[in-house]
Formats: C-alpha cells, structure tokens, sequence
C-alpha cells in the first residue's frame, strides 16, 4: 500500500517542507557524483554508523539517501503528510519536531540495530516521527493509495488511522525478524519504528498555543458598564 495524496487541505504554505526535500534533493545530486570508493567513505563519515557513533551524525544522515528511488519516497511522503503538520504546530517547531524525531529513530536504530558496521541514512525515521503525528491528529483524513493487485494498481481511498496502524505494525514485524537474521545491509526497520514512537510522544510538546477558553475583559474607566 504506497500513498499517493492525502485529501487534507492547509491553511498555510508549507515553507520548511518545501525547504527540506530542495535541500534534500540538492545534497543528493551533490555526492551521488562521486566515485564508488568516496560515496563509500562518504557515507561511513556522515551516516549514521553504530559501531563508530558521532552525535553530529544524528543529523547528518536524516538528509543523505542510498539512491534516487530512497530519495523520491521519502520526499513523497514528506509533500504528503508534512504539509499539514507544518500547518499545526508553526514553521519553526515543525523543524524542530522533525528533526527531534530523527534524532530520535537515530537511537533506536543504533540501540538495537543487528548490523553495526553497515551505515543507517535517510529521512525516513524523521518522516516516520510526521506520519505518527500525523495519524493522531487527522485519524479521519483520507489517503488516495495504490494498492498492486498483481500487475494492476488498485486506487483506494484509506483513512489516515487505518493507513497509520497498518504502517506501523509492518514496520515492528519486519524490525523483529530482522533481529533473527543476519543482515548485510537492507531497510533500517528501527528507526521507522522509532521515530513513529518518538513523534506521537513529543506530540504535546510541539503543538501551537491554544487560545484561552476564557477571556476576561479589563476596562480602564470607573464608569459602569451596560
């Protein structure tokens, strides 16, 4: 099931979205043209690597990708679902958010990944944290998805909660199985677990100011009011 829309109109321009997949999209043209040996050592520096682990590389590795498909669904997902998100919490602590639920996936991945000599990169722990919030917030907003039916793609409309829980327990499966295997590189399953975790938990912390319930009225005169 690959999402292709959301039926969830904004209120805002999603500016740091936008910000996000350009620069996203200008690093990757950027080190996708080296040569094979320094894209490697490339990617052991600025990936996230267990066995040698930076806390810059927390962030770094949020805006690297293992090729142009990685690249693309990421940042599909991100147009998808970010846009709305941006619009309910405001540009800055939508940066913030995002890049704490990267930082946050990082951990996780690193914490219980069975392969810590191979480097963990892309955006997808990050994105993972916006879908959590995501399926929270707007648990009754539809989602135009392709479901492939042999060689025939089937659109349905699935509600965003659906989508979420059926994400996530995918992810926690084959996150599992991973542990019993031996893996020479492949999807960092715990950080999408993660960062799904960590944004629904950091939820509170990153929503707008509610306006007060209550107003009180304050009058500078002493004469009566009517």
């Amino acid at each position: 099931m690959f999402p292709i829309r959301d039926l969830n109109p904004r209120n805002s321009y999603p500016i740091v979205v936008v910000s996000i997949i350009v620069l996203n999209a200008y690093l990757y043209f950027n080190y996708a043209l080296l040569p094979e040996v320094d894209l490697q050592k490339f990617f052991l520096t600025w990936g996230l690597l267990p066995a040698r682990f930076r806390l810059i590389n927390l962030i770094t590795y949020q805006f690297l990708h293992g090729g142009l498909l990685h690249l693309i669904s990421n940042m599909w997902a991100l147009w998808i679902f970010g846009d709305n998100i941006e619009d309910k919490m405001g540009h800055l602590k939508f940066l913030i958010f995002y890049l704490f639920s990267g930082i946050f996936a990082g951990l996780v991945q690193v914490l219980i990944s069975s392969s810590p000599d191979i480097p963990c990169v892309g955006a997808s722990g990050a994105i993972a944290g916006v879908m959590g919030v995501y399926t929270l917030l707007f648990p009754t907003a539809m989602v135009i998805c392709i479901v492939p039916i042999f060689f025939y793609p089937l659109f349905v409309q699935v509600p965003a909660l659906l989508l979420g829980i059926f994400w996530f327990f995918s992810q926690l499966f084959n996150g599992i199985i991973s542990l019993t295997m031996v893996k020479v590189g492949g999807i960092a399953w715990w950080a999408h677990i993660g960062g799904f975790v960590g944004g629904i938990l950091s939820l509170p912390l990153f929503l707008k100011n509610r306006p007060p319930t209550h107003i009180t009225k304050h009058y500078d005169s002493d004469e009566p009011e009517f």
